[in-house]
């Protein structure tokens, strides 16, 4: 579980020293990340093209998204959940491409796609009005009634891997604790035995692989921040569990494992402090030769011979097969964009692979890949016609130096037929997480924006993964201090190019690019002249006391705990900053987060009203972390470009 893609009174004045402290020059050396060029901003251009036209919004909320997809057993059939009619459900189609068929129907989403050994059963994983706390529920995959298989408001299901004798294993965390743990659910008789008991919640357990013919399983157990992890072997009928690969302050994940057990495809940072793919067997690590971008074990192909391996280059990302005898790599020719395997199995039995692509100008769609004759088919067409890549708005990913002279990389979006005369609007795009990634893939938002002459830029400031160990870590017990200048200097990088005017930019983000917007204009309230802050943090200290018992401990290891750190928590949150807020905000909010509750929303529009400021709000009801149902996810597109247009269009407001 990616854990965050995470009250209004006067500021005490004791809290103008953290501004100072936190804002004053570096005294530290810049942070080491792959080699890589600084981007001259001069060498960004604005292309021209006559038919280029701002995208409908409309078309844009209408363009379907895939959640999770999965295989028939026999290869003709791919079952996907996606939001054809607004909802995420689940359908089926042919494998070489066909007319949709739905097989239900639900206001909630529905996602975890698993298949029953014998082809006849889909299972997948369902909240409760975006709450995230999952039941088990099944559909025959020929069609006819869904089935609620569990029903524990207090307990979360989910991750389901089937075992080759019908049993799921499974993850479970209590709503009262913030450790997840294994399970072995059985559909025979819809009993759930617990595998593991975890004493830490900062630690996590997920399964990786069925071994042995369902007598044994591959398991994960992980540092809730992502930067450690241990590889077990656990007993299925006991729940004796050996540790196989383990280290301090180490990555190691099991992705998949040959059916024997033989052989366990790893992802590991040791001795580099980036993540490579290896491959674990009799006893030894063999990884594959260091390059300095992340890798990612996937999956063995059906004749156990190669693993599917992911590379993420500075933002995009690709896949290759690596031979198990030789470690020899071999390139999967798929367009450049995001390419990544989907499913548990995604591969079929012939070797097909099951993937998602997409670009900054290409909506992702389910492809399938030949890997024997080096062809690929597009199995779904989601996007409208409107979407298609001839007239919308390019990408480059660019290098800028931030203000300790570290690399940064972000993701600039570039509009049609701009004049470089120092006049177009910007927007800043902060991504959610902090150990999270702007990648380039498509984007609604970007699209609508850029389309519409704003020059967008998505950076990956400190914190981010994908860039080394050091760097994601950098942002340690300094949220909103280092990486919003990493953050500033990418819209310093922009107004450089001779295209934005730095009176007309903008900030938006959701979850911690929420909480990013808002430090962002409380700490540097003269830099942004609009914001749209969309489920963000405004006061570490109540989310410490009102929030799930996970979200804590990941909290812990951003943060420290209040106790332990109470300088850290004024300076690191945006409540300490708002009485300095000028930019106009509109707040976007589900009524039903449970990472980031709506009362840090309310506190913010109360402050803001409180003083004056212009601000606007919208609670979803019904919704989670983000905005699953189409015409709220229509409606927050809608009012964001709205806003920016009212005010970045014109000249600043203050």
């Amino acid at each position: 579980m990616n854990i965050l893609r995470l009250f209004a009174e006067d500021v005490p004045m004791r809290y103008a020293a953290f501004a100072l402290m936190l804002f004053a020059p570096p005294l530290a050396a810049q942070i080491v990340t792959p080699p890589r060029a600084v981007t001259d901003p001069k060498t960004l251009v604005s292309p021209a093209d006559d038919e280029a036209r701002p995208v409908p919004l409309e078309d844009l909320g209408a363009s379907r998204v895939v959640r999770s997809a999965i295989w028939s057993r026999d290869g003709r059939q791919i079952f996907l959940s996606t939001n054809l009619t607004g909802r995420f459900n689940i359908w089926r189609v042919d494998a070489a491409g066909s007319w949709p068929v739905q097989l239900t129907q639900s206001d909630d989403a529905q996602s975890g796609l698993e298949i029953s050994p014998d082809g006849k059963t889909l299972y997948f994983q369902q909240d409760e009005g975006g709450n995230e706390y999952y039941d088990l529920y099944s559909v025959p995959t020929a069609g006819g009634s869904v089935t609620r298989l569990t029903a524990t408001p207090d307990v979360r299901e989910a991750d389901m891997l089937v075992g080759p004798d019908g049993r799921i294993a499974i993850t479970v965390k209590k709503k009262s604790a913030g450790q997840t743990d294994l399970a072995i659910f059985d559909p025979a008789t819809g009993s759930v035995r617990p595998l593991t008991s975890e004493a830490s919640p900062q630690w996590q357990w997920s399964p990786a692989a069925w071994i042995d013919g369902g007598k044994a399983l591959i398991a994960d157990r992980t540092f809730v921040d992502g930067t450690a992890g241990e590889v077990w072997r656990i007993d299925a009928a006991s729940g004796r569990a050996v540790r196989l690969l383990g280290k301090p302050d180490t990555l190691y994940v099991a992705n998949d494992a040959t059916a024997d057990g033989a052989a366990i495809a790893v992802t590991t940072n040791e001795d580099t402090g980036q993540s490579h793919a290896a491959v674990y067997s009799d006893g030894k690590l063999r990884t594959l030769a260091a390059t300095p971008w992340e890798q990612r074990s996937g999956e063995f192909t059906p004749d156990g011979r190669s693993l599917l391996v992911g590379a993420s280059e500075d933002g995009r990302v690709s896949m290759m097969l690596v031979d198990l005898a030789t470690l020899r790599q071999q390139p999967i020719a798929l367009p450049p964009g995001i390419n990544t395997a989907i499913g548990s199995h995604p591969f079929a039995a012939d070797g097909r692979l099951l993937a998602l692509h997409s670009g900054a100008d290409t909506p992702t769609e389910i492809v399938t890949a030949d890997l024997r004759r080096g062809a690929f088919v597009q199995v779904t067409h989601l996007a409208p016609a409107s979407l298609a890549p001839e007239h919308l708005p390019k990408s480059r990913i660019v290098t800028y130096k931030s203000f300790d002279g570290t690399l940064i990389s972000a993701i600039v979006t570039m509009p049609f037929n701009l004049k470089r005369d120092g006049t177009n609007p910007a927007v800043v795009l902060p991504h959610g997480g902090p150990t999270g990634q702007a990648v380039d893939g498509f984007s609604a938002l970007a699209t609508a924006l850029a389309s519409r002459g704003y020059v967008v830029i998505q950076p990956n400031p400190r914190g981010s993964t994908g860039y080394g160990l050091a760097f994601q870590k950098a942002n340690f017990q300094d949220l909103g201090g280092g990486d919003l200048k990493d953050e500033i200097a990418g819209k310093d990088f922009l107004v450089a190019s001779g295209y934005v005017d730095a009176e007309r930019v903008g900030i938006t983000g959701g979850s911690y690019g929420g909480y990013m917007t808002l430090m962002a204009i409380g700490r540097t309230p003269d830099a942004f002249a609009a914001a749209v802050e969309m489920y963000g943090i405004i006061d570490w200290r109540t989310m410490w006391d009102h929030e799930d018992p996970l979200l804590q401990a990941y909290q812990r290891s951003l943060l420290g705990s209040p106790d332990e750190a109470p300088a850290v928590y004024d300076a690191t949150s945006p409540i300490t900053y708002i009485q300095a807020v000028k930019a106009p905000l509109l707040v976007l909010q589900g009524e039903n987060d449970i990472r980031v509750p709506a009362g840090q929303a309310r506190e913010v529009v109360k402050a803001l009203k409180a003083k004056g400021n212009v601000i606007d709000s919208v609670f979803y009801p019904a919704e989670g972390h983000g905005f699953l149902k189409k015409e709220d996810q229509l409606d927050a597109l809608k009012r964001t470009v709205a806003w920016f247009d009212e005010h970045l269009k014109a000249k600043r407001p203050f």
